[in-house]
């Protein structure tokens, strides 16, 4: 059985996308689904391509038990509309720029992350770069529901 894929994207791979890779993985380790769900995250722009996440996103993700030492920054292409069956961005610049690299026929497979989290009422998910510590565990707290959303929408309309 071909494995659900997953993958989450902002601009650079370095702080939200990695943030939300991680603690979506984390759920589907818990859940016992890493057998059937991949999970990867990219940026729209080349910028950091082979950099770790972020320090503070790593420092963040440390302090609530999760490690994203593993990651690595990488750009989205258009071959990933074939490899993934979900392709969330974080707000609406990223998933402007997914659109332009989507082949015709694979739209459907492009949504923006925090449409798992209506709870939250925003659409998008800021970016932390340039300011505080805040930042960076707001992302994390709306990587959470989202994350967890998101793996309830997936079990709702798969089989495992």
């Amino acid at each position: 059985m071909k494995k659900i894929g997953i993958l989450f994207v902002c601009m650079g791979n370095i702080c939200r996308s990695p943030t939300a890779h991680g603690v979506f993985r984390h759920l589907v380790v818990q859940a016992g689904l890493m057998d059937s769900i991949e999970v990867d995250s990219a940026g729209t722009q080349g910028y950091h391509v082979g950099a770790p996440p972020d320090s503070r996103s790593q420092a963040t993700a440390r302090g609530r038990g999760l490690d994203l030492g593993d990651l690595r920054a990488r750009k989205a292409i258009a071959a990933d509309f074939n490899r993934f069956d979900y392709i969330l961005a974080m707000d609406r610049a990223n998933y402007q720029g997914l659109r332009e690299i989507c082949p015709s026929g694979h739209e459907r497979r492009l949504r923006m992350f925090l449409e798992f989290a209506p709870e939250l009422g925003i659409e998008e998910v800021p970016d932390p770069y340039y300011g505080g510590q805040r930042g960076f565990e707001d992302v994390f707290d709306m990587a959470t529901q989202a994350s967890q959303g998101l793996l309830d929408y997936i079990r709702g309309r798969h089989v495992f």
